[in-house]
C-alpha cells in the first residue's frame, strides 16, 4: 500500500475497479417514480437477505435512522436508546428536532448493552404526564463491540411484551454478523439474518466496511416502508437515477461481505502491535475498530501523536481517546507502518525527555515492529 494510510473510519474507502465497472453498467430509471431497476434490485436483494418484506434505499445511515424512528413513532412519543448510540449522540438530534420524538437515553454496560432492568424502568406508564414510549433502538456493532445475540433476543422480547417496536441501527451489521459467525461456526449472511430477525426494522450502511461510495438500506414490512418512503421524500432523500449507487451496493453485498474478516484480523494485528508500547492502553478489538488511550505522563497528549502521524501520512480519529478503523483500503503493510510510526513517536519523545541527543539502543516497541 502506498500514499496515505487513512484509519479515521471505514467510510473513507474508494470504490474498487470492479465496483466502478458495475456502476458504469447499471441500468437506470427514476427512483422517485419507483422505476429504477438497479435500486429495486438492491432493495429486494437486501430485504430478502435479512428476512424482511421490503427495503428502501437511503442516501445515508443518518436519514435511514431518522425515517425509521419517525415511522415507528408519532409526535410526542419517545424512543429508548443508549447514551453512545449513533442515532442519539451523532445525528444532530434529528428525531427530536424534525420528528418531535423524544429520546430516553440510558447508560451502557461495559459490553455495550443496556441493562434489561433499565429498559423496563424507562418504559413510561400510560399517563398524560409522560411521553408515550414506543420504540427501543439498539446499535450493533457499537463502537466495534459485538452485542451478544442472546441479549438481543432478551431485550427485544422484553420491549415487544411491553408494546414497543424494535429498531436496529445496523450500520456495521455485517461486521457484527462476521464476528458472530466466527464465534458460532456459521456464515455472515445467515448471522445477519438471525440478528435482523429480532427487530421490526433494520438500517444497514453500504458505505462503511462494505465499501460502497454512498447509501444505506432501511428494511421492514410493507406498511412501515411506505411510511418511511414518505418521510424520506420529506427529508429530501428522493433520488432520481440512483441506480449507479445501488449497483455499488449490490456489488458490495456480493463481494465484500466475506472479506470483512480481513479487516477484523488487521485490527487485531494493529492492537497486538500497539499493546507492546507501554505508554498506551489498548482496547482489544472485537471487529474492525481499535480504541487507544495514552497513559502515564503521556495522558492528554493524544493530539501531539495524531499530528505526528499525520505528518507521516497516517490519519487517525480522536483528540483524547484515539480510534483506528481498518477497512478494504488498508493492508498489512499499512498496519505495520502505523505501529512503527507510533513507536517512533514515543521513542523520539523519550529521547527528548531524557536529554539524550540520540538513542543508544532501539526500544523493542519502536522501529522493530
Amino acid at each position: 500500500m502506498s500514499g496515505i494510510i487513512d484509519l479515521r473510519s471505514d467510510t473513507v474507502t474508494h470504490p474498487t475497479d470492479a465496483m466502478l465497472q458495475a456502476m458504469a453498467e447499471a441500468p437506470l430509471g427514476d427512483d422517485v417514480f419507483g422505476d429504477d431497476p438497479s435500486v429495486n434490485a438492491l432493495q429486494e436483494k437486501i430485504s430478502g437477505m435479512l428476512g424482511f418484506e421490503a427495503g428502501l434505499f437511503m442516501p445515508s445511515g443518518t436519514m435511514s435512522n431518522l425515517c425509521a424512528i419517525v415511522s415507528h413513532c408519532q409526535r410526542g412519543d419517545e424512543y429508548i436508546v443508549g447514551q453512545l448510540a449513533h442515532c442519539y449522540r451523532c445525528e444532530a438530534g434529528g428525531a427530536a428536532v424534525l420528528g418531535s420524538v423524544q429520546p430516553q437515553p440510558l447508560e451502557h454496560q461495559p459490553d455495550g448493552t443496556l441493562a434489561l432492568e433499565d429498559i423496563l424502568a424507562a418504559i413510561k406508564p400510560d399517563d398524560i404526564h409522560y411521553a408515550r414510549t414506543r420504540l427501543l433502538a439498539i446499535e450493533n456493532t457499537l463502537g466495534g463491540k459485538l452485542i451478544p445475540f442472546d441479549y438481543l433476543e432478551q431485550a427485544t422480547q422484553l420491549a415487544k411484551r411491553n408494546g414497543l417496536s424494535c429498531h436496529l441501527d445496523g450500520a456495521r451489521l455485517f461486521n457484527a454478523a462476521t464476528a458472530q459467525a466466527d464465534a458460532v461456526g456459521s456464515n455472515s449472511y445467515d448471522e445477519a439474518r438471525r440478528i435482523s430477525g429480532c427487530f421490526d426494522s433494520v438500517s444497514v450502511c453500504l458505505s462503511k466496511g462494505l465499501g460502497a461510495p454512498i447509501g444505506s438500506i432501511l428494511c421492514g414490512n410493507w406498511e412501515f416502508i411506505e411510511k418511511a418512503r414518505r418521510f424520506r421524500k420529506m427529508a429530501g432523500g428522493g433520488m432520481r437515477q440512483a441506480g449507479m449507487l445501488a449497483a455499488a451496493g449490490i456489488y458490495a453485498l456480493d463481494n465484500h461481505v466475506s472479506r470483512l474478516k480481513e479487516d477484523h484480523l488487521l485490527a487485531k494485528r494493529l492492537a497486538d502491535g500497539l499493546t507492546t508500547i507501554p505508554m498506551l492502553e489498548v482496547e482489544e478489538p472485537e471487529t474492525n475498530i481499535v480504541f487507544v488511550n495514552l497513559i502515564g505522563s503521556y495522558k492528554g497528549r493524544s493530539r501531539e501523536l495524531t499530528e505526528s502521524l499525520k505528518e507521516h501520512g497516517i490519519l487517525v480519529n480522536g483528540t483524547s481517546r484515539l480510534r483506528f478503523v481498518t477497512h478494504l483500503d488498508v493492508d498489512s503493510a499499512g498496519i505495520d507502518a502505523t505501529i512503527s510510526m507510533v513507536g517512533r513517536f514515543f521513542g523520539d519523545q523519550e529521547t527528548v525527555r531524557t536529554g539524550n541527543a540520540k538513542r543508544t539502543h532501539q526500544k523493542p516497541w519502536s522501529l522493530s515492529q
